[in-house]
Parts: C-alpha cells; sequence; structure tokens
C-alpha cells in the first residue's frame, strides 16, 4: 500500500524550514546506513542530535498526529524522529530495503520499521531526477511529490532515489512501528475505515455503520501486537 498525503506543510512553513536546511551544516548520509546499503547511498543528511533537525522533526510529528489519513494508514505505535537528507550533484541512493530495526539515538528505545514516510521539502521544478522509486505488489511506483506533502508505504519494500543531476532535493524521512506488523492487514484496516467514513457522512444513523465499526475494531484487536 503507497499512500499520498497532501499538505502536512504550509507553502510557509516549507519555505521557512527550507531557509534553515539550506544555513545547516551537513554530514556524509552513509553515516546512518547499513553496512550492505552504505556502497549505494550518495547523499548528505542532518545529523541526528542537530537541534534543527530536533525542532522541525518535532514540529512534522506534531501536525502528523492530526491527520487521520496518517493514523488510519500507519496505525502508529511508535515513531522514529525524523531524519533530513539532501541529494544533488549526482546524490543518489540506490535499491535498498530498510533496516528492520532502529534504535532511537541517545536512548535504548527501539522501534521496528512496519512503515516508511517520506516528506519532500523541493517542488519537482527545483531539481532533476531524485524520483523515489518503490517495488510493490503492485509493480514500480515512481513517487516525486510537491513540497509539504508526503508519501508512506510498507518499511520491507525495495527502493531508492533515482541520481539529483540538477538542483538540490531536500527531504524528511522516517519510520512508524505499527499496531499492526503486517502490511496486507493494515490495507485491509485502512479500506474498512476509510469505507465506514464516508458512509458516515452520506448515509448517517445507519444501524450498519455502528457494526461495521464494530468489526473494524474487532479486527484491530485481533491483529494488533499491543
Amino acid at each position: 500500500m503507497l499512500l499520498e498525503i497532501p499538505d502536512v506543510l504550509t507553502r510557509d512553513e516549507v519555505r521557512a524550514a527550507r531557509l534553515q536546511l539550506e544555513a545547516a551544516t551537513w554530514i556524509d548520509g552513509r553515516a546512518t546506513a547499513g553496512h550492505l546499503a552504505i556502497g549505494a547511498k550518495r547523499n548528505l543528511q542532518l545529523a541526528t542530535d542537530d537541534a534543527l533537525a530536533v525542532r522541525l522533526g518535532d514540529g512534522i510529528l506534531e501536525r502528523l498526529g492530526k491527520r487521520a489519513e496518517f493514523i488510519a494508514a500507519a496505525l502508529p505505535l511508535k515513531v522514529l524522529p525524523p531524519f533530513f537528507n539532501r541529494y544533488e550533484g549526482g546524490g543518489e541512493y540506490g535499491f535498498h530495503i530498510d533496516n528492520a530495526i532502529r534504535t532511537i539515538a541517545g536512548t535504548p528505545h527501539r522501534v521496528r520499521t512496519d512503515v516508511s514516510s517520506t516528506l519532500f521539502l523541493s517542488d519537482p521544478d527545483e531539481y532533476d531526477g531524485g524520483e523515489l522509486v518503490i517495488e510493490d505488489t503492485y509493480g514500480t511506483q515512481r513517487v516525486k511529490l510537491r513540497a509539504g506533502q508526503l508519501v508512506l508505504y510498507p518499511g520491507t519494500s525495495l527502493h531508492k532515489v533515482t541520481p539529483v543531476t540538477r538542483g538540490t532535493r531536500y527531504a524528511a524521512f522516517f519510520w512508524t512501528q505499527s499496531l499492526v506488523r503486517d502490511a496486507t492487514r493494515r490495507a485491509l484496516l485502512l479500506q474498512l475505515d476509510t469505507a465506514i467514513r464516508e458512509l458516515t457522512v452520506a448515509a448517517a444513523g445507519e444501524a450498519a455503520i455502528d457494526r461495521l465499526t464494530g468489526v473494524y475494531h474487532n479486527l484491530l484487536r485481533q491483529w494488533s501486537d499491543t
């Protein structure tokens, strides 16, 4: 399941974040790559303890915590604080699958990477290349969204970022440990949740909506890891 969430940040918020990111201190992105992925990764990142990364990341998670689409699709149990990357001058990240477990920097807490998310912070016309290419059960998906928009997809997916040959591509990325580990079950719950919300508008007061809501929660109860 691949889901795009529009307008996570407003245009003014993106502009303010970009001004800060352009003036930030960047490090080699290979510092956070696994031992197999390190050879495929050529980009820059903010350090995990960078004050700007922490501040911007907290703002993104606060905003997503109020978005019904994100909650319904990810069913978050734990969220790894966002990282920020920068691709330019041919920078790329070849095909890879993310590490299954990530540790929250400076803590003993670990997050299973069930759901991957990328928040674009550059508009498509600002750079050439830089597509997020995701291999999933429906084939190859190529994603290049407007700044402020987010794409969410299973952490089990093989994916890459194509070389950026002009301009600079800024983005935030992070992982979520879901209440429901299995991606197929999460997709079914999202479809059911979406249908219930649509029926609530189109057929308010129907008893069947209550029964469907009960089915949703009983499935979540059965499939949840917690």
